[in-house]
């Protein structure tokens, strides 16, 4: 087969969550178990660091890679959804896996995947896995797909685990309260394997501290420990931070390209994180502070509060739940502009009312579909929005949405493209 033809199979033969939804979400771990079995079990063959959680889990994850290849350690790093290219599942220093090598994977494993009949998600893990091992890498960082428990991922023995917060995402899946998200989360705790958690509330503290204990795992929780100040942006909108411990400054002026402000929570998580592990693998300070300044230049991050124009200002993100839209929205306030025009579409398995309330009244909405079977129809989203006086036009495809901002808006104005990873996929 071809790479696009690879490509095909894995997308058209295999149910993916992100197309199709919880149809395609399985609910044990029976699945990759075999695969990994029959692969001779790649995954404890080389350090693992497991990354959970409903916000920050894929920023984290890009942190930790970042700071350990600055050491000059070879990184594996497994997230997912990819936004433009599948191979951006899968990388090593910042370098995507080869078409060759999904190729010749699938081949090689093409009757595996017929007999077990494995979700695209838990094929795509095991090839993470097996391309990590063959690549003899130094440390893998692994991201969950959704939840912890019984995610694909959760078949691994990390060296750290890292639950970044918890707020209400795939309830359908995981449950309808905090204190059931948080319990399927901490199933990525492991029996005497370190775990940081990164925000911390009332409802999820001891669900935590709990698991923890019953695992034996020594638990640090980093807000409780840390925290950043923002300084400033500079005028290459890296930002600025102080990060605190114990009321004093352990780390000046630290730089980042990461610019959303919501970072900085990241960051914290991130610096817990690599307080546990500095010591055993040598991560220097200037190893720390060189790996946060050049996150997005490492790992190819992108998403995130990512500027794709400066004139009229044109920013993406990625935030698409309660807890995501509100940190954006709260930065979007710090914008100067005449307009904002907002370019947004979501998927038809929220509820979307909560984000809704929280969008800005005063902005243009251009109201628009990704191209998935996921995505809710634009004039529903029209229609649903008006009730919470959100007005504006819908429009079929996203790229035609994003034209019409682009061509209504004047040099002063802020179009800000968001509400779902698939609508900032194509926009990229």
């Amino acid at each position: 087969m071809t790479y696009s033809e690879t490509l095909s199979y894995l997308f058209e033969k295999l149910p993916m969550y992100q197309r199709q939804g919880s149809s395609a979400y399985k609910k044990d771990l029976t699945n990759i178990i075999s695969l990994c079995q029959k692969l001779n079990n790649p995954q404890d063959k080389y350090r693992t660091i497991h990354v959970a959680g409903t916000n920050g889990k894929g920023s984290v994850s890009h942190i930790l890679a970042s700071v350990l290849q600055t050491k000059a350690y070879k990184v594996g790093l497994y997230t997912s959804p990819h936004l433009k290219d599948f191979r951006e599942r899968i990388k090593i220093n910042g370098n995507c896996v080869s078409e060759d090598f999904i190729v010749d994977f699938v081949e090689e494993n093409k009757n595996l995947i017929e007999n077990i009949n494995p979700s695209f998600f838990e094929i795509t893990v095991a090839m993470a896995f097996e391309y990590f091992y063959r690549e003899k890498v130094d440390f893998a960082v692994i991201e969950t797909g959704l939840g912890g428990r019984l995610d694909s991922t959760n078949i691994i023995t990390p060296i750290l685990s890292v639950i970044t917060n918890i707020g209400y995402d795939h309830t359908a899946m995981l449950g309808d309260t905090l204190e059931k998200i948080a319990f399927e989360k901490a199933g990525i705790i492991k029996r005497n394997v370190p775990v940081v958690i990164g925000e911390i509330k009332n409802e999820t503290r001891s669900v935590f501290i709990d698991v923890s204990e019953k695992m034996n795992a020594p638990i640090y929780l980093a807000s409780y420990a840390f925290s950043a100040e923002y300084s400033s942006y500079t005028d290459d909108f890296r930002q600025i931070f102080n990060i605190n411990k114990g009321g004093e400054i352990i780390y000046s002026g630290m730089k980042t390209d990461l610019t959303g402000l919501y970072q900085k929570k990241n960051i914290v998580t991130a610096i817990q994180a690599i307080e546990i592990m500095k010591d055993a693998y040598d991560l220097t300070s200037e190893i720390i502070y060189e790996g946060i300044l050049n996150v997005k230049k490492n790992t190819g991050l992108r998403g995130r509060w990512e500027v794709l124009q400066k004139t009229p200002l044109i920013i993406c993100d990625t935030g698409h739940n309660e807890d995501g839209i509100s940190e954006v929205v709260k930065q979007m306030q710090l914008i100067s502009y005449k307009k904002l025009h907002f370019v947004i579409g979501t998927v038809n398995d929220k509820d979307i009312d909560k984000i809704l309330s929280l969008l800005p009244k005063n902005a243009i909405y251009y109201f628009t579909k990704a191209d998935i079977p996921r995505a809710l129809s634009e004039k529903i989203l029209q229609a649903q929005a008006s009730d919470f006086k959100l007005f504006g036009d819908s429009y079929p495809t996203v790229k035609e949405a994003f034209e019409a901002a682009k061509k209504a808006a004047e040099p002063d104005d802020f179009i800000f493209v968001g509400g779902s990873t698939f609508v900032v996929a194509e926009v990229i």
